[in-house]
């Protein structure tokens, strides 16, 4: 029961953060698509991990560095939000999943399939 219990807290900051995000005023953040593609907090509510993808890939540093600069913000108004017991501390992660899915499509797309039909 605990982990549907988690479940729903992770979704529950995911859905917080978007809405959280539109309103960092770091140039950083605010200059690029950010989505929040996933959110793993520990059982304890101490920690959540925050997986993070970006529109454009030469804006990753940068996008990381505001975000971790807008964590105190953030999880302030997380914590109001939410009225949890504890507020778990932000650590941020790039998901490259998308890009890695892309990739992986391009590779599929570019294979020769032989027309062989003999039965």
């Amino acid at each position: 029961m605990a982990s549907n219990r988690i479940n729903r807290i992770n979704e529950e900051i995911q859905k917080a953060l978007a809405e959280l995000l539109r309103n960092v005023k770091d140039p950083r953040v605010s200059g690029t698509m950010i989505s929040i593609t996933r959110v793993e907090t520990t059982p304890d509510l101490r920690f959540a991990k925050i997986y993070v993808s970006f529109l454009e890939e030469s804006k990753i540093k940068d996008g990381i560095k505001g975000l971790e600069s807008a964590g105190g913000y953030l999880r302030r108004e997380l914590g109001a939000a939410l009225q949890l017991r504890h507020t778990p501390q932000l650590n941020w992660a790039v998901d490259d999943s998308i890009t890695y899915g892309a990739k992986m499509l391009k590779l599929i797309n570019s294979l020769e399939i032989s027309d062989d039909t003999e039965d």
